[in-house]
């Protein structure tokens, strides 16, 4: 996990022929690699992938990170929303959805590295403050020290203002520890209704700073 940053440069977009059974198989390949990273045997479902973007603040100045793209369905929903290309900076530890990235999606930033280091693997990469951050990352599976300091560093570079959006399939509680040591009452945060279109049914949560941004 200690792989340097590496920003990939966009190549001219692909035909979108691209199935989702393709790219369910290239997930099901990476899980079975390496389960803790991918955590997930398909990419989000489109209706999990467009209400994850539709809590973007579109009049937030500034980049919006996305952590954890994989095929990128999340970055779609985010395009397809009115979302610059240039505006999206995208956090992928896999070499193979890098590329792949790359090619679906030009004019994206894409670096490589460990969005759980967020701070050091987006030293140098971005200008000015971070509006959102968007993850898909496969929380549950990380020790609550590791999630913690996520969000630690994810408001750091976005100001108390900014607003952090996850989505998990633990449809009882926040994938965020909200009341663990060194989280309790700094942060605040909000999960949407299930998502029962997406398969399995999943929800998303919104995080801000307590007392900062109004409702999450």
């Amino acid at each position: 996990m200690n792989r340097p940053p590496e920003a990939i440069s966009g190549n001219p977009p692909l035909p979108d022929t691209k199935s989702s059974l393709a790219d369910s198989a290239r997930f099901i390949k990476q899980w079975i690699e390496n389960p803790r990273l991918i955590g997930a045997v398909s990419p989000s479902g489109p209706a999990l992938a467009k209400t994850m973007a539709g809590y973007v603040d579109l009049n937030r100045e500034g980049p919006i990170v996305e952590l954890g793209p994989g095929t990128g369905p999340v970055t779609k929903a985010l395009l397809a929303r009115g979302i610059p290309a240039e505006r999206l900076v995208l956090v992928e530890f896999e070499s193979r959805f890098c590329h792949m990235l790359a090619e679906r999606y030009p004019g994206v930033k894409i670096v490589q590295g460990d969005a759980y280091g967020l701070k050091k693997t987006l030293d140098g990469q971005i200008g000015g403050r971070v509006a959102t951050v968007v993850s898909s990352l496969p929380l549950l599976v990380r020790p609550e020290r590791d999630r913690v300091e996520l969000l630690h560093q994810a408001f750091e570079l976005m100001g108390d203002d900014g607003l952090f959006i996850q989505f998990t399939y633990g449809l009882t509680k926040s994938p965020m520890p909200l009341h663990a040591h060194g989280v309790s009452g700094a942060y605040t945060g909000k999960g949407s209704a299930p998502i029962v279109l997406n398969i399995p049914p999943a929800r998303v949560w919104r995080y801000r700073k307590a007392g900062h941004g109004g409702k999450p």
